[in-house]
């Protein structure tokens, strides 16, 4: 009864301008800044914005923003590749050799990677002196290309090479499994940012477009909006995970289109927005921002306040 009583007493005496102060406040204070600036019992504010639910993770935003679930029915991918044929590239049969093992081992099957490691062992020369040799062809053959030796640069590393491939094979599996052969086709999550950006010119140097434009825009769908910064983080992980599915892919139609990019960025942005609901939130953002080396971005200082804000 007393619980009663007190509910009724916070619907007596806030008003519906009250409410919208609270709930505009929220998104850029803590639950005590809120009560401070607005004068009411920082109790009355917890209740109020609990009561909203705009501050839980909004379900329909993150239905939109998920990868589809794997299909264990279809198989797009060859599940034993050819052997990648012998070639003569170099002239120099060590380092010929070499080549190919890594075309083999770039193939990501586990299996013809495990031969490859193998067939290196076999090569008496030491693989960094090959390197070298490699790198003198590259050099000899492109003259007037001061970085052509750049492309020489990990050549011996083959142990690198096959995690990386390992890595790009389960990604292609992954990304075949998910999409079949739709995997470079526009998601509804890639339509929806072309339709709610349409009609918006890119500007500048790189074609971006205006940030205050996409902000508006994208802010006229609230129902599809970040409502904390765990659905920042999980949308923003969204089109991390697109592109690379893509990227393993074809590394030439990784990106997607224009006004998808514009969307991560004011997904990014909005974490310097969105306060924290708990410390463990506030590191998660923080290790997003270290681990995706986005920490020296922009927008990077003024996340950083809000977290700790």
């Amino acid at each position: 009864m007393k619980h009663e009583d007190s509910t009724l007493k916070v619907k007596q005496r806030v008003s519906d301008e009250q409410r919208r102060q609270v709930l505009d406040l929220r998104r850029r204070k803590s639950l005590r800044e809120v009560a401070e600036a607005t004068g009411l019992p920082l109790g009355t504010v917890k209740t109020l914005v609990s009561r909203s639910g705009a501050f839980r993770d909004n379900e329909q935003h993150r239905a939109l923003f998920t990868l589809p679930p794997i299909s264990t029915s279809t198989e797009t991918l060859p599940s034993v590749p050819e052997l990648p044929p012998q070639e003569v590239v170099t002239g120099d049969k060590e380092v010929d050799a070499v080549l190919w093992l890594r075309s083999i081992i770039s193939t990501g099957q586990a299996a013809l990677i495990d031969l490859a490691m193998e067939g290196a062992k076999k090569i008496s020369t030491p693989l960094d002196v090959l390197e070298k040799r490699y790198r003198d062809h590259i050099v000899s053959t492109n003259p007037g290309h001061p970085f052509a030796a750049i492309s020489s640069f990990g050549f011996a590393d083959l142990e690198a090479l096959a995690t990386r491939a390992i890595e790009q094979h389960r990604l292609r599996l992954d990304g075949a499994a998910r999409f079949g052969d739709a995997l470079l086709a526009d998601t509804e999550a890639e339509t929806f940012c072309i339709e709610a950006l349409s009609g918006l010119e890119a500007t500048g140097q790189f074609g971006d477009f205006d940030k205050g434009q996409v902000a508006a825009r994208f802010n006229a769908h609230p129902e599809l909006l970040p409502h904390t910064l765990a659905d920042c983080l999980y949308e923003l992980g969204y089109w991390d995970q697109l592109y690379r599915l893509r990227n393993a892919a074809d590394r030439d139609a990784s990106d997607g289109p224009a006004e998808a990019t514009a969307r991560d960025w004011f997904a990014f942005g909005l974490l310097a927005e969105i306060r924290p609901r708990d410390k463990a939130e506030a590191l998660a953002v923080f290790r997003y921002l270290v681990a995706s080396d986005r920490d020296d971005m922009a927008e990077s200082e003024a996340i950083m306040l809000n977290l700790i804000g």
